[in-house]
């Protein structure tokens, strides 16, 4: 899995410097992208359940990508050209598309024992929240109307289509445990479930008008076209980028991870 995270966080990168030179600013894209690739496996290598190494050997992970960033700033960017915004940008496409993402890999390698299977499906447990809850605010949204949700950033989404997400994620959570997760051995109570599906639905609905704030910023309708009709690698994952750390903080009170 830490693999096909990099492979998403390289992806979601390069899509998120080629905004950041649409508002004029050019990230330090080497550092950025050996750092967003580097993330998941750092985080993989360090997880109870990947290769023990322990989290005290990545702890300075942060620091080194932003000392990084700022050497080379040094020797290679002059004053006028914007190296303050140039190093920030740069270490936020980081921690955006590949630190948030980078969470998913502490719930399928907790320090529980844990049935491999199972830990799999609880992966899909905040993905799923979310899908469903893309879904359902789209159609109900389209089918109801009524006022606007947030009309500067995203015009299209209303305030029912907002509620029936959010709704929806409270029904589907519950769900989607005693379908596939019940077998194992999570202990989740129903008002658990319910609070995990509104709360993770909730925001990674802010996560999607996030991104739609970025682009708008920038005048572009979607962050890429690697998915042929449906936009980039972040038009795909904005949500996901906001719930699935939410999601392990969540799992991580429960008792569960």
């Amino acid at each position: 899995m830490c693999g096909a995270l990099a492979v998403l966080a390289g992806l979601g990168v390069a899509e998120a410097y080629r905004l950041v030179e649409r508002a004029g600013v050019q990230p330090i894209k080497g550092v950025g992208y050996v750092g967003a690739v580097l993330v998941p496996l750092l985080v993989f290598a360090a997880a109870p359940d990947g290769l023990g190494l322990g989290y005290r050997y990545i702890v300075f992970g942060g620091p080194a990508l932003l000392m990084a960033t700022m050497a080379y700033a040094v020797w290679n960017r002059a004053p006028d050209d914007k190296p303050l915004a140039a190093v920030s940008m740069t270490v936020f496409g980081v921690l955006y598309t590949s630190g948030l993402l980078a969470f998913l890999i502490l719930v399928r390698h907790h320090t529980d024992p844990v049935n491999a299977w199972g830990a799999t499906w609880l992966v899909f447990l905040p993905l799923t929240v979310v899908w469903v809850c893309d879904s359902m605010a789209m159609t109900f949204g389209s089918m109801i109307g009524g006022p606007k949700f947030a009309v500067t950033v995203s015009p299209n989404k209303t305030w029912a289509g907002a509620i029936a997400g959010t709704l929806s994620g409270g029904i589907v959570a519950p769900v989607y445990f005693f379908i596939f997760l019940n077998r194992y051995s999570f202990e989740l109570s129903l008002p658990e479930l319910v609070v995990f599906g509104l709360v993770v639905s909730s925001v990674g609905q802010i996560g999607d008008l996030a991104e739609s704030l970025f682009k708008r910023e920038v005048g572009v309708k979607d962050s890429g076209s690697f998915f042929p009709g449906h936009g980039g690698v972040l038009d795909r994952l904005d949500s996901l980028y906001w719930a699935i750390p939410t999601a392990t903080l969540l799992l991580r009170a429960y008792g569960v991870i």
